[in-house]
Formats: structure tokens, C-alpha cells, sequence
């Protein structure tokens, strides 16, 4: 289907400027990227909005006029059970256009003030159909390159298998953010868990795992969540986390960020928190040398950024590890016959022509992430445990903005600069976060003229995102491909709202005139009194939701009923798998979870070593 009509319905190509009509392809591109349903989805809806424009005039989007456009749109925004649907339809919309507008302004030269790191990688198409390992690690990223390092520093001959393809900062540094942002996000950043509400989840996929495409915000694991997970669960690694994360800061450089690069939309946000009595600071993050280029999402173009490709598997090749890329593990191999029970005893991997090989090694680490590691397991026949693919959290999110006077362009700076843990103790975590146009989670209001206004003055904008630790309530089904489920709780969608609430009050304490909630049914607010309505009128379902961070799948623990692998984050069942990935935390971590996966994984691999 040609989308020109349907992009130029959404934000109101009038022909007056050259870059909406450089959209339509560019939003082609983005659809590409996602998996099957989702394109379809989205194509289908495009249609059906064709469809109603000819209902109504009698001729497609493609041939009426700005105006008519409009009409037929605004016919559609006064049925508010459609608002919902339209906002989705606009977030890969807002991507293709964001990134047109963009590119209309003169990009800032930006120097790499780090060169990457030698690393082994190899393809592969290159691998021998069979070949021995002391260790196999699958996954690159937080946990996998932490196990990875460890193993071999300790002598043991490595090989990391990544589905995804090695990325250089050189080659961040020559490309628009969102021709980056297909190639390192799973299904085009499209991932979704299907629920009441759905969540989108986007995760990352390449050498260096979601790392490459995070924050690069580093919190320790609270104290009383690591408590919580040795005394409620069992989970007796998370007793000696503090060494582990001592290590992993070290590693990554992990310091306070300076506030010369933090960027107006922080320091509106540590305004609006001082003036309101509440804690804030800035973020501590694994990123020495930052220039605040606001790209980490999609791959940092300076190398300030300490993603484990750059920091952790350097190490770990350096003591003997190689890395195969483009490599999709079909199944973990196990000698079920051999004395003792069944152990491991290698992988099969798919390439990416079709072919398979076999590694054939003694101990297998599992460190595909919370979405993937299951399927594996499931696949490879290691699935029997009844609480596997169960206990998802994923950190459900939202977003406001706030309107101001002068200009914040809140893409220039730190991405996720300031934390406000002013709430934290009731669950919500407040960050200053803010992405090239188009690119947060933060959908702008309205439609046609309304929205191209929107997106032309988005330099007026400050954003805030708010995360809240929730009760596992999700599930990942499914063998061959993932299928993800969850429900947000009750409590959990109080904290959404309590959160929302306290965005809007950081910024109207810094000065903000009016703040977009996010709601599709009533979108602004002009002061706190007004935010408050809005907020009794609707519901945590009417925000525009997202996920980050999933934990909890292959949940570590000392009850054999409650966790799929032991309290050492062994896999119950066989012998010569370790789970080090964010699936071996038995818990919502509370923060962002990098240095707990990397603690986390240190520690399993670490005890195994020690056994």
C-alpha cells in the first residue's frame, strides 16, 4: 500500500516544506524492520483509514486536499474509543518524522573520544560445522559478557554466540539515529507484551546485547532488594551482590554524571525537584568523556558510552573468548544417558543461511535475556519446570512533557540525565529522559495540523519518564518464537497514576505553562488543579504505556517448586547450565537493572568456578 496519503493525513503535508514528503518512504523503511504482525497491523489501519476517507468524500486520503484531510481526521478524533488506536498508529509515524525533521537541522560535529576495542568476533558462516569449547555463553549482553569474562580470565576456553551483528561506534557515528535503530533493536524496537494494557518492550539485539542500546544509567541494587531476594527467595548469591557490583562499576567507569553536558531538560528537572523540597541528583552512568549527544537508545557515536561491547568483552577476548555472530542458538545438547543424570553437552546453532553447527562443551551458560532464555530452554527440552516463562516483571513506564517558554531542546545532553527519588520508597522512579524526536516513549498529542505544530515546536518540550516496581504479573510463552503476556496489576496501576501526578508537579514547579499527559482523551493540563481532573477522569489504561527491563523468568531460589534454577543459579534438572542473564533475578530490581544482571552474573559464574 502507498502510505503517502496516510502520512500526509497524520501530519499534514500541505507541499510547503520538503521534508514531510520524505516521510512515507522513510516510514516504509521503519515497518520493514517489524515483525509480520505488526506491519500488517499498521498497514491494515492505514487502509481502513483510506477507507473512511472515501466513505466519506468519495476519494482516497491521496487525493484530497489538506483541508479534507483534516476533516475526515477530525471526524475520526471525535469518537474518543478511537484515540487510543490513532495514538499507536502515530508512534511509527513519529519515528519516520522525527527523524526527517531532524536532519533538516545542521548536525553538531561530534568527535569519538574513545576508539573501540579489538574483539574476536567472527560469523557465522565462518564457524566449522563442528568444533569443542570448555564453555559456551549464549547471549553478549549484561550477563553474558560478564560470565563470558569471568570464565575465561579463569582459563576456561570461551566461545559467546550472539544472535545479533558486531556495531562499531565509527559506524554509529555515519548514520541518522533511526537507521541505526532497525538494525539494533529486536523486530524494529516492536517487541510487545500482549495484555490489559499491551506494553511495548523493545530490546536490544547485538554484540553487546540491550547494553548497547540502554541509558547507560547504573544504580546498584538497593539493599533491601538484595535482602529480599536471599531472604525471600533463597536466591544466597544476592549476599555477596556488594563486592560483585563494586567490580562491575569498576569495569564499566561508573561515576555521577558531570553537570557541564547534562542539558536543559535535566536541569529543568532538578529545578522543579529543589523548589519542591524533593531528592534529586544527577545519574550515575557508565559513560566518562559524555557530550551529551543524546543517542545512547540507539547506539552511543562517541564511544563515551561503556556498553559491555566496549568495556566487558574486550576482557573477556583479550583472556581467549570468541564471539560468533549471527548465530541463533536452536537448542542446548544434553547427554541424558551419562551416569549421575543428564548434563549438557553443547549447543546446535542455526546461521543466518539456514545452516547449523554444533559446539560441543561440558558447561553451557544460558544468557539470552528474560524474553529469550525460556524459549531456549523450551526448545532444548529443558522446559519441564512449571514456574518457567513465569514471573515476568518488566518496569512499566510512562511519560509526560512539559511546555516552556524558552527553548529546552531536550536532545542535546545526557539522554537520561537526573533521577527524582522523591517516591521511590512507594515503588516509582522518576528520570529525566529525553531521545531524538520521535524516539522516546512519549507520544505527542493530536493529529494533522495539530501534530505537525507539535513536532515543529518539540524544542519547547521537556520530558520525564517515570518506571514503577512491579509485582511479576507477566508470562513468556511460546518455543520457536517468543509470546509474551501480561496484566498490569491494580497496585501497580495506582503507581502509574501517583506517578504521572508527580511528573506533572516537577513541572510545573520549574515553570512549566501547560503539561501533556500522554492521555489521549484529555491531553493537556495547565496547571496542577487541571492535571488533577484529567487524572480522576481516567485511568492507568488511558496512559500510553511502555516496558523496559524484563527479570525474573528463570528465577533463581532455594524452593525447587517456586524457582527454575538453584540458589546458585544452576538449571534444575541437568547438569552444566548456569542461567547469568536478567531471567536469573527472582524480583523486580527496583532500578535499572545493568549492574544487578552483571553482579548477578558474576556471582553464578564465580561459584560455579568455585565448585
Amino acid at each position: 500500500m502507498n502510505l503517502a496519503g496516510f502520512v500526509a493525513s497524520l501530519i499534514a503535508d500541505d507541499g510547503t516544506a520538503g521534508w514531510p514528503g520524505r516521510v512515507p518512504a522513510r516510514l516504509d523503511a521503519v515497518l520493514d524492520s517489524m515483525p509480520l504482525p505488526a506491519r500488517a497491523g499498521i498497514r491494515s489501519a492505514a487502509r481502513a483509514l483510506d477507507a473512511c476517507a472515501v466513505v466519506r468524500t468519495g476519494r482516497g486520503l491521496d487525493a484530497l486536499t489538506t483541508g479534507e484531510r483534516e476533516s475526515v481526521l477530525a471526524s475520526l478524533a471525535a469518537r474518543p474509543a478511537l484515540l487510543p488506536l490513532l495514538d499507536v498508529l502515530k508512534v511509527p509515524v513519529l519515528l519516520a518524522a522525527g527523524t526527517e525533521h531532524m536532519l533538516q537541522r545542521p548536525a553538531p560535529a561530534r568527535r569519538i573520544v574513545r576508539t573501540d576495542p579489538p574483539l574476536d568476533c567472527a560469523p557465522a558462516g565462518e564457524w566449522p560445522d563442528r568444533s569443542t569449547a570448555d564453555a559456551v555463553v549464549v547471549g553478549s549482553g549484561a550477563g553474558g559478557a560478564t560470565a563470558a569474562r569471568t570464565l575465561a580470565r579463569a582459563g576456561l576456553n570461551v566461545v559467546v554466540l550472539e544472535e545479533g551483528r558486531h556495531h562499531t561506534t565509527a559506524s554509529f557515528a555515519g548514520r541518522a539515529p533511526l537507521e541505526r535503530f532497525a538494525d539494533l533493536y529486536r523486530d524494529g524496537g516492536a517487541t510487545v507484551a500482549l495484555g490489559r494494557p499491551p506494553l511495548l518492550l523493545p530490546v536490544g539485539r547485538a554484540v553487546g546485547g540491550t547494553t548497547v542500546v540502554n541509558s547507560g544509567t547504573c544504580y546498584r541494587t538497593p539493599d533491601h532488594v538484595a535482602e529480599r531476594w536471599t531472604k525471600g527467595f533463597g536466591f544466597v548469591l544476592a549476599e555477596r551482590l556488594g563486592p560483585c557490583l563494586d567490580e562491575v562499576e569498576r569495569l564499566l567507569n561508573v561515576a555521577t554524571q558531570p553537570l557541564d553536558v547534562l542539558g536543559r531538560n535535566g536541569r529543568i528537572a532538578l529545578a522543579g525537584a529543589e523548589h519542591l523540597g524533593w531528592r534529586a541528583a544527577p545519574l550515575r552512568r557508565n559513560a566518562p568523556g559524555c557530550l551529551g549527544s543524546c543517542q545512547c537508545v540507539v547506539g552511543c557515536p562517541t564511544g563515551a558510552k561503556q556498553s559491555v561491547q566496549l568495556s566487558v568483552l574486550p576482557d573477556a577476548c583479550a583472556a581467549g573468548a570468541r564471539i560468533v555472530t549471527g548465530a541463533r542458538v536452536r537448542r542446548v545438547l544434553v547427554d541424558a544417558d551419562r551416569p549421575g543424570g543428564p548434563r549438557a553437552a553443547g549447543v546446535r546453532v542455526r546461521r543466518e543461511d539456514g545452516g547449523d553447527f554444533e559446539i560441543l562443551a561440558p558447561l553451557v551458560v544460558v544468557a539470552a535475556g528474560a524474553l529469550q532464555s525460556p524459549p531456549l530452554l523450551r526448545r532444548s527440552g529443558l522446559g519441564g519446570h512449571p514456574r518457567l516463562g513465569r514471573n515476568l516483571s518488566v518496569h512499566p513506564a510512562t511519560s509526560v512533557a512539559g511546555r516552556f517558554d524558552e527553548p529546552v531542546t531536550a536532545w542535546e545532553g545526557v539522554l537520561q540525565s537526573v533521577g527524582v527519588e522523591e517516591h521511590h520508597d512507594g515503588g516509582v522512579l522518576i528520570e529525566a529522559t529525553a531521545t531524538p524526536p520521535g524516539m522516546g516513549s512519549f507520544v505527542l498529542p493530536g493529529l494533522g495540523g495539530e501534530l505537525r505544530r507539535e513536532l515543529e515546536d518539540a524544542d519547547g518540550l521537556a520530558t520525564l519518564g517515570a518506571m514503577i516496581a512491579d509485582r511479576p504479573s507477566g508470562r513468556v510463552l511460546g518455543r520457536d518464537r517468543t509470546l509474551l503476556r501480561y496484566d498490569l496489576e491494580r497496585r501497580d496501576g495506582a503507581r502509574l497514576m501517583r506517578a504521572v501526578r508527580a511528573m506533572g508537579e516537577i513541572l510545573f514547579a520549574a515553570g512549566a505553562r501547560e503539561v501533556l499527559t500522554g492521555i489521549p482523551t484529555a491531553p493537556r493540563a495547565r496547571d496542577l488543579g487541571e492535571l488533577d481532573a484529567v487524572l480522576a477522569g481516567a485511568g492507568p489504561r488511558k496512559l500510553h504505556l511502555s516496558a523496559y527491563h524484563p527479570t525474573g523468568t528463570v528465577a533463581a531460589g532455594s524452593d525447587p517448586e517456586h524457582s527454575p534454577a538453584d540458589a546458585t543459579g544452576r538449571l534444575r534438572g541437568v547438569a552444566g547450565v548456569l542461567v547469568a542473564d536478567a531471567s536469573v533475578l527472582p524480583g523486580c530490581p527496583e532500578v535499572n537493572p545493568q549492574l544487578s544482571i552483571m553482579a548477578a552474573a558474576l556471582a553464578v559464574t564465580e561459584a560455579h568456578l568455585e565448585r
